[in-house]
């Protein structure tokens, strides 16, 4: 009696020591980083390498290592001001190609990160920055999308000459027909070419008027495309911050929160939030040669210099095919030779502007040209002032090989990687719709340092107590409960740096939380175990009755627990869900240690073995 089978021993021998094991990056703190990552598509090289290396020598730069990713290169520091002078000596050296960030870098083990060992990601409040909310004006979204569907209406109605009037009013539009016998007629050409607008029913029995509005699908689409487009293009922005990893996500139905660890100056950070961007088509010039047109000083008559971001110029047609405006959707992919492409889609104005180009200019080049402006906040003359400047990049100039309007493909893309930018600016060339900044947070770097300290000391002092309580109280039993106690502590660690949950304050509330919680399993079963000692004197009937009787009392507590913390994770936002994510995993690890691991031990010390008593 009171003993598991061999198997089972190893299997939960097995289960800690793999927890143990991925708990151990997180004792081996941080350092101070730079990371370095093309601004392109293409992946930094051991020449980037060299080129960073001999910058940081020859400015007299000390540094810890430097060591080459796939995607980055990472410079580590023993101390602040090196790592800061280090960020603006590389940021100046290495141009806008690249994207240098300041970044805390784990300092794991070769051998322990080759086998998938990483420390917990730390969230904003543990390691300094600014946290934006940020609400995008849906009465806006609705605006441009009643104006779209008004000037797509009007130039359909009026190829047919079908109507006397057409108007907006709020978010309707309404048509007066120039006769009743034209409303059948206007009505089918609405259902086919805009099926996005429902007829409304009205009081007015007036055969002459129509009254249109877009339909709550429609509608729901354009909000949840306006909200993702915005999130597409926060992220593009930050890279312009240098930001490690910043956090931009979805919050609610309206909101987008933004999160850029290591970031103090919000000015900056809302500058380039708020900047506006757009895209431009245009033909490229080839009659004229850009390097003459650059030593003469003269740009031909009807073209304009560009540049791309590389450096090299290309003279490019003054009249502009479509913009950013016009584009609804691009989407990365291969061509039919296996060659990376991005697959556009234009609306009716800019798919008609395009099919009369190409038909035109067929085998000629054409460029897309990205155009943002952005605002500056500068100190002049001791007064603060906002500097204007406007940057146009060539992202793209390709030939156009055949026939096309609404929907083509851009080609001689070197990269799929390239390809899926591409789409990604193409897409995120403007804010679709306006945001405004509800709420903004500063934490600095000391803070978050402070608030770790804290929140550790609190994790071992109420640790602390609890031990001493169960040792106190139970005894031997109390010892092997703190064993348990130990082991879902590094459990629980073990878990969040597996899944790579971001630890914050609430989250570490959570934990201190779960190791008050987890010792009440423990409790229950030693308290019945000692009232099966009051009534039986078999100690070994007392062990497994009173493990097995607590078993689902244990299981209702923690059940309950765990729904509260899943409803928390599902309507909570934000510290909320950091709360009910680290109280979710200490109850499912605790349940596992406090019933399954501590009677393992209580089995190795009292099972099959003859006592007289019980030290509980």
């Amino acid at each position: 009696m009171n003993q598991y089978s061999g198997l089972k021993n190893a299997l939960i021998a097995f289960c800690l020591l793999l927890s143990i094991l991925y708990a151990l990056p997180n004792i081996f703190g941080s350092d101070l980083a730079v990371q370095v990552s093309s601004a392109g598509g293409k992946l930094v090289t051991e020449s980037d390498l060299d080129k960073i290396t001999d910058t940081l020598k020859s400015k007299d730069v000390n540094y810890k290592s430097v060591a080459l990713s796939n995607r980055h290169i990472l410079v580590r520091f023993d101390n602040n001001a090196s790592q800061l002078s280090a960020k603006d000596i590389l940021k100046t050296s290495l141009g806008r190609n690249y994207v240098v960030a300041l970044n805390l870098a784990p300092s794991v083990p070769l051998w322990l990160s080759n086998l998938g060992g990483k420390a917990m990601s730390l969230g904003l409040d543990l390691r300094g920055g600014v946290h934006f909310l940020l609400e995008v004006d849906m009465y806006a979204v609705m605006a441009v999308s009643i104006d779209k569907h008004y000037n797509e209406l009007r130039t359909l109605l009026r190829a047919e000459r079908l109507y006397k009037s057409i108007k907006k009013e709020g978010e309707r539009i309404v048509i007066r027909l120039k006769t009743v016998d034209t409303r059948a007629k206007a009505l089918k050409i609405i259902k086919s070419e805009l099926s996005d607008l429902v007829v409304l029913e009205t009081n007015n029995q007036d055969k002459l008027m129509i009254y249109l509005a877009i339909s709550n699908n429609a509608q729901k689409n354009a909000k949840k495309n306006a909200l993702k487009q915005n999130i597409t293009t926060l992220r593009n922005r930050v890279d312009e911050l240098g930001v490690a990893e910043p956090i931009i996500q979805q919050q609610g139905l309206e909101r987008i929160v933004v999160q850029l660890p290591g970031v103090q100056d919000t000015a900056r950070a809302k500058e380039i939030l708020g900047a506006v961007a757009t895209l431009e088509f245009r033909l490229v010039d080839e009659r004229n040669d850009p390097q003459t047109a650059i030593q003469s000083g003269r740009m031909p008559i009807g073209s304009k210099l560009y540049y791309f971001k590389d450096g090299r110029p290309l003279l490019l047609k003054n009249r502009v095919i479509a913009t950013g405006e016009n584009i609804t959707g691009a989407a990365s992919g291969v061509d039919d030779r296996s060659a990376p492409m991005v697959n556009i889609t234009l609306d009716s104005i800019g798919g008609r502007a395009m099919l009369d180009t190409t038909k035109k200019y067929l085998k000629h080049r054409m460029a897309v040209v990205f155009i943002e402006n952005k605002v500056e906040t500068i100190i002049k003359n001791g007064k603060t002032i906002k500097k204007r400047t406007t940057t146009k990049d060539i992202i793209n100039a390709a030939t156009i090989e055949g026939v096309f309007s609404s929907r083509f493909q851009i080609t001689g893309i070197d990269s799929g990687r390239e390809a899926r930018n591409l789409a990604l600016l193409l897409r995120a060339g403007s804010l679709s719709t306006p945001i405004e900044i509800i709420e903004e947070r500063t934490i600095g770097p000391s803070l978050g340092a402070d608030n770790i300290e804290k929140g550790v000391l609190s994790v071992i002092i109420g640790f602390m107590l609890v031990l001493i309580f169960m040792a106190m109280r139970y005894r031997v039993f109390g010892l092997v409960a703190n064993i348990a106690l130990t082991l879902n502590l590094a459990m629980i660690v073990a878990v969040l740096s597996l899944l790579q949950a971001t630890l914050t304050l609430p989250g570490i509330a959570g934990i201190v939380l779960t190791v008050g919680m987890a010792v009440d399993a423990n409790v229950l079963i030693f308290e019945r175990i000692k009232e099966e000692l009051g009534s039986n004197s078999d100690i070994q009937k007392a062990i497994s009755s009173g493990y097995d009787k607590a078993l689902l009392t244990i299981a209702d507590a923690n059940i309950t627990t765990l729904i509260a913390a899943l409803v928390l994770f599902s309507f909570g936002t934000g510290p909320i869900k950091g709360f009910a994510i680290t109280l979710s995993i200490g109850i499912i690890t605790s349940m596992f240690t406090a019933i399954i691991v501590s009677r393992a031990i209580i089995n190795k010390i009292y099972g099959g073995k003859k006592h007289q008593e019980l030290s509980i």
